[in-house]
């Protein structure tokens, strides 16, 4: 007997199933960025090479999952949102666990040294980057909701709530990334120059994981107010 295709099957129970699948592996995978960067600042290598495998392995995993629901989409819903809506979530879902793999795939290839004065800044950017993406993980969490509710109601006012502390913690992020990006060049006299441009390009990264994350939030907005 062929065996049955997961992502067709999530379908058959609701069309948002898979949807709410990808965003919760692309979570999953963004989760382990802050071990990754433990790592580095601790210099454990091995732990380094593990976590960059999972990375990769978790990305791999999301990219599977966005070409299903692209394929298994139906072109036409009886339901109160537009399938091209729909598609350019999952757009911006996938390049947050894209952005992740960028992440590590720069720490896999050239080896990358975390100054003392740039540790605490570093630390409280990726994990607060993480919170980010775990919040909009939630919000596409309420997806099935707000469909039952025609997109109105508590529940619509609930999601532009989850939305609201989203964009408050992307905003924090921006501000430590500002402050980070600062002592870097306040300190780049003790770097290569190419040391810190990789490294301001890293900062880049794990600032657009929040960036994205909350391009999802204001997708869904976009959602409720259509």
């Amino acid at each position: 007997m062929k065996p049955k295709n997961p992502i067709a099957a999530l379908f058959a129970r609701s069309p948002f199933k898979p949807m709410q699948q990808h965003m919760a592996v692309v979570n999953d995978c963004v989760a382990l960025v802050p071990v990754l960067f433990d790592a580095l600042i601790a210099g454990d290598t091995k732990t380094m090479a593990e976590t960059q495998a999972a990375i990769f392995k978790k990305e791999h995993e999301a990219d599977q999952i966005k070409h299903e629901v692209r394929l298994h989409l139906p072109r036409s819903l009886f339901l109160p949102v537009d399938r091209r809506d729909l598609l350019e979530v999952l757009e911006v879902q996938d390049a947050i666990a894209d952005t992740a793999q960028d992440i590590a795939g720069l720490l896999q290839q050239r080896e990358m040294t975390v100054l003392e004065v740039m540790r605490d800044d570093l630390e409280a950017l990726v994990r607060r980057c993480v919170d980010a993406c775990a919040q909009s993980n939630a919000i596409i969490g309420e997806l099935d909701e707000l469909i039952e509710t025609g997109f109105r109601g508590p529940e619509a006012e609930r999601v532009e709530e989850m939305v609201k502390q989203l964009n408050a913690i992307e905003t924090e992020t921006d501000d430590i990334g500002m402050a980070l990006t600062r002592k870097l060049f306040a300190h780049e006299q003790v770097m290569s120059p190419v040391s810190v441009m990789f490294w301001y390009r890293l900062i880049q990264w794990i600032g657009d994981i929040a960036d994205n994350a909350e391009k999802v939030g204001d997708r869904m907005l976009l959602l409720i107010a259509r």
